[in-house]
């Protein structure tokens, strides 16, 4: 049987106001016309449909939470609850693969090797696998934990045990060896 009742549409200040004043009423309506795009950043970032799910619960839970932080003179709502949507994925991301130690293991003399390094499949296809294999091995790896798994600059340097600076240096020569090598193509 067809839904015969009226369309409900709120202005943005109508659901600022509402979201505020804890108007479940109003969270239900963000929540069936915004999970759609906030899943889809959670999913992009994360890339793991389960984990999506359940970020999207605590995304949420954190624009219910932070409402009262929300300054309309900042930016659209909308935009704001992109934000939470991506740093909340973000952090998470960051937070497994620090627990699972990005699945890096210590071989002998402080030397390390990192399982599964290549570049994940749905990316591959445009062709950058075979552009990352004209890096140098050390070039390679910083990229891999900076691009694909999130890692900061200092986590990549705790990681490698190799100073800062050193990171910045490897990170710096690839990016412009990337380059060069991508006009060449």
């Amino acid at each position: 049987m067809a839904d015969l009742r009226p369309s409900l549409t709120y202005t943005e200040a109508e659901l600022v106001q509402g979201l505020k004043a804890r108007d479940e009423k109003i969270f239900s309506y963000v929540y069936d016309h915004y999970s759609p795009a906030l899943y889809g950043v959670a999913l992009k970032v994360v890339n793991d449909e389960n984990a999506a799910v359940d970020l999207l619960q605590d995304i949420f839970l954190k624009i219910w939470r932070g409402i009262d932080r929300y300054d309309e003179e900042k930016g659209r709502l909308f935009t704001w609850m992109l934000n939470i949507a991506r740093n909340t994925a973000i952090d998470t991301l960051r937070s497994r693969a620090h627990k699972l130690g990005l699945k890096m293991q210590e071989i002998g003399n402080g030397h390390y090797r990192q399982e599964q390094l290549t570049v994940q499949q749905s990316v591959d296809h445009l062709g950058l696998g075979k552009v990352l294999d004209q890096l140098n091995k050390e070039q390679r790896v910083i990229i891999d934990l900076a691009y694909y798994r999130g890692c900061t600059q200092e986590e990549i340097a705790k990681l490698l045990d190799i100073p800062l600076g050193t990171v910045k240096t490897r990170m710096r020569n690839a990016i412009i060896q990337l380059r060069n090598i991508l006009k060449q193509v």
